[in-house]
């Protein structure tokens, strides 16, 4: 049997190597550069978000608490008229790159240990490198890109947006499928 600490070189690696793709992603290709647009009147729109003292959190406009409330005559013109949005407020000040990184090569780590996980529960040592590939690469893809398309679903992120992050998914996939099919106990 395989256990998840025989597993520390490819967790670890697998962690880096999506670290560092994703870096180059983001810095060197810069696909994503149009993931967001400007609001049209950037200072009108900050100064009545600014009125409403908004806390850090999640928002949405108009908010429906309740789905009878989808049937209230208000409610419904409301919706038809727009905007509809969901808007998500993080703390004022300068954005601090450093902790994101590091939350974000944690994450990579976590998913790391649940594909230990399930390929440490459903494959021996001395499997198959494509069979370890397989498995590690569709556990980290579900980890990766799963969540995405639930926001192109429920939040309204546009498709492109949903389509370029199921892609990195994809990216952030292979590598960790690699390190694990590459390190696995022999």
């Amino acid at each position: 049997m395989v256990t998840i600490p025989s597993l520390w070189f490819p967790i670890l690696l697998s962690g880096v190597l999506v670290f560092v793709v994703s870096s180059i992603i983001h810095m060197a290709l810069k696909y994503h550069r149009n993931d967001f647009a400007p609001m049209p009147d950037e200072e009108a729109t900050r100064a009545a978000l600014g009125k409403q003292k908004l806390v850090p959190g999640q928002y949405v406009v108009p908010c429906v608490r309740d789905m009878k409330e989808m049937k209230d005559p208000e409610m419904i013109r409301k919706l038809a008229e727009g905007p509809v949005a969901f808007i998500t407020v993080r703390p004022n000040g300068p954005v601090n790159m450093g902790k994101q990184l590091i939350l974000w090569f944690l994450f990579s780590i976590g998913i790391a240990v649940f594909v230990a996980y399930v390929a440490s529960r459903t494959l021996g040592a001395g499997t198959a490198y494509l069979q370890v590939f397989r498995i590690a690469g569709t556990v980290a893809f579900l980890g990766y890109a799963g969540a995405s398309v639930w926001y192109g679903i429920w939040k309204g992120v546009p498709w492109s947006n949903v389509w370029k992050d199921v892609f990195d998914g994809l990216v952030y996939a292979l590598m960790t499928a690699g390190a694990f099919a590459g390190f696995w106990p022999r």
